[in-house]
C-alpha cells in the first residue's frame, strides 16, 4: 500500500471512475482537487457528490491547478497524448490511471481481464463463479463499479476480478495482477491510437510487472497474441476451440479440462464460440483462485448473460428486440450478427472507432434485411453497406425504435448493435442500452395496449 497521506493529488475527469478515484483518495487523507473542462451545466450531478465529499473542484477548464500536485490520476475518458497531459508529463508530473492507484490499496489477488471482446462476460462469469465461493469477492471495472469505488472492500482471503481497458493500462506504474487473462487481439479505438501496433502494445501493458510466480491465461487459436505474449515469464494456461494441447479446450462439443469433462457446450446457457471462449477464460482462472469444478460447471450452466451484451427486452407483436448496445467494435457486432436464425432489423451507428465496417459485408448481406444508422459514424457506416442491403438514416434512437418496429415483421428481430461508442449522443454504452430498453417498453405498451 502507498501512502497517499497529505500529498496534493489532482484527478482530470469527473465521470464514474475519476469520482471514485477522488473519493477514495479523500478517504485517505490525501489533499485532493478534481478538474474536469465539461461545463457546470453539464455535471451537477457530479458537482453535487463533490460538494457531499467536501473535495475541491473546477469545471469548464483545466487551470493551472492542475500543475500544483504530487501526481496526477488520469480518468480513462481523456487520451494520454491530450495538450493537458503532456504538459503535465513536460513537468515531470506522475500521471497514473485509475486502475493503478485503486491496485495500491487492494488487499486481495488481482485477476485482471483485457481483450479486444468478451471482456465484460468473461469478468462477470469469472465473478459469479467467485462469489459463490467467497461472497465478499471483488468484481469491478467497466461493469458497474469503478476499482476505487469497492477496493476497500477486498481481503487477503478473497479475490478481485477487474475488467481493464488499454486506455487505463496506458498510465500504469506498480499494477500487479497475480492472473491475466488476455481473451483475443482484433483492431479497436483507432480513433484513440496512431495505428493498432499502438493499441496493441498498450493492452500488452497489462503484462508490465508479471513475474514468474503468477498467471497468465490467454487464447491459444489468436496467433498474433500467441506470438504477442512469447517472453512473459508467467506460467501460461492457454485455452481453445481446437488446439487439444491447450489447458481446456472444446472438443466434440464438451468442454475438457485436465482430461475430464468440465461440461456439455449445450448446457451453457450462453451459446456460440466466443461464449465458450469466454467460459474456458473464466474456468482457468476459477481454478486458480481454488474453485471446485462442481462450482464452475453449476456457474456455466446458470450464468444467463450480462447486460446490455445480446439482452432480450421484450417482444412486440411478435418483433424481438435485443440490446447488445456493448458491442462498441467491428467484431462485436459479427458475433451478434451470428446469433439469430432469423432475419435481423440492425440499428448501428455511434462515435467512429476508425473501424472498416465493409469486414462485416459478407454477414451484413447474409444476416440482415434492413439497416437503420445513427449517430456520426451513419454516414460512413452506409458507404460500406448501401450496395448490400436497405440503409435508412435517423437523427434520435427513438426514431430509430420506432421505424425498426414499422419494418420488421413478426418472428424477427430488432437488433441494436452499434458497433461503434455512445459518446456521440450518450453517455456511455450502459445509458445507450437502457434509453434502447426504455423506448422497447413505451412502444411495448403502445402497441398492446
Amino acid at each position: 500500500m502507498i501512502d497517499v497521506k497529505d500529498k496534493t493529488i489532482v484527478v482530470l475527469g469527473a465521470a464514474r471512475s475519476g469520482l471514485a478515484a477522488a473519493i477514495l483518495l479523500q478517504k485517505k487523507q490525501a489533499n485532493v482537487f478534481v478538474s474536469d473542462n465539461a461545463e457546470e451545466n453539464q455535471k451537477k450531478t457530479e458537482m453535487q457528490i463533490l460538494q457531499d465529499q467536501q473535495i475541491n473542484y473546477e469545471f469548464g477548464q483545466h487551470s493551472n491547478k492542475v500543475f500544483d500536485a504530487d501526481f496526477v490520476v488520469l480518468s480513462p475518458g481523456i487520451p494520454s497524448q491530450s495538450a493537458i497531459v503532456q504538459e503535465l508529463l513536460s513537468k515531470n508530473i506522475p500521471v497514473y490511471s485509475e486502475l493503478e492507484i485503486a491496485s495500491w490499496f487492494c488487499a486481495s489477488p488481482i485477476i485482471a481481464i483485457t481483450g479486444s471482446n468478451g471482456k465484460t462476460t468473461t469478468t462477470t462469469l469469472l465473478g459469479e463463479m467467485l462469489r459463490t465461493e467467497s461472497p465478499q469477492s471483488i468484481v469491478a471495472g467497466n461493469i458497474g463499479n469503478a476499482f476505487s469505488e469497492v477496493v476497500l472492500e477486498s481481503e487477503e482471503s478473497n479475490w478481485a476480478a477487474v475488467e481493464v481497458s488499454s486506455f487505463q493500462l496506458e498510465t500504469i506504474d506498480n499494477f500487479h495482477p497475480r492472473v491475466v487473462i488476455i481473451l483475443n487481439l482484433a483492431p479497436n479505438h483507432l480513433d484513440w491510437y496512431d495505428s493498432y501496433e499502438d493499441y496493441i502494445n498498450a493492452k500488452l501493458l497489462i503484462l508490465k510487472n508479471l513475474q514468474d510466480g503468477d498467471y497468465l491465461i490467454y487464447n491459444a487459436d489468436d496467433k498474433l497474441l500467441h506470438e504477442k505474449i512469447r517472453n512473459c515469464p508467467a506460467k501460461k494456461r492457454t485455452f481453445s476451440l481446437q488446439d487439444t494441447n491447450a489447458s481446456i479446450f472444446v472438443h466434440k462439443n464438451e468442454i475438457i479440462y485436465e482430461d475430464k469433462i468440465l461440461i456439455k457446450t449445450d448446457e451453457i446457457r450462453l451459446n456460440g464460440n466466443h461464449n465458450y471462449q469466454n467460459a474456458m477464460a473464466a474456468s482457468l482462472a476459477a481454478k486458480i483462485a481454488g474453485i471446485d469444478d462442481q462450482i464452475i460447471s453449476r456457474v456455466l450452466k446458470d450464468f444467463k448473460g450480462v447486460e446490455h451484451r445480446l439482452e432480450f427486452v421484450s417482444e412486440v407483436k411478435g418483433i424481438s428486440f435485443i440490446n447488445d448496445s456493448k458491442a462498441t467494435t467491428v467484431e462485436s457486432l459479427g458475433v451478434a450478427l451470428t446469433s439469430f436464425q432469423t432475419p435481423i432489423i440492425l440499428i448501428a451507428g455511434g462515435k467512429n472507432k476508425g473501424s472498416d465496417y465493409g469486414k462485416l459485408n459478407t454477414l451484413i448481406g447474409e444476416n440482415v434485411r434492413e439497416v437503420i444508422l445513427i449517430g456520426s459514424a451513419k454516414e460512413k457506416m452506409s458507404e460500406a453497406w448501401r450496395a448490400i442491403v436497405p440503409i435508412h438514416l435517423s437523427d434520435t434512437l427513438t426514431d430509430a425504435v420506432e421505424m425498426a418496429y414499422r419494418l420488421a415483421k413478426p418472428g424477427e428481430n430488432v437488433l441494436l448493435s452499434p458497433s461503434c461508442s455512445s459518446f456521440d449522443m450518450f453517455k456511455d454504452f450502459e445509458d445507450r442500452g437502457k434509453k434502447f430498453k426504455e423506448i422497447v417498453y413505451k412502444l411495448k405498451f403502445k402497441h398492446e395496449n
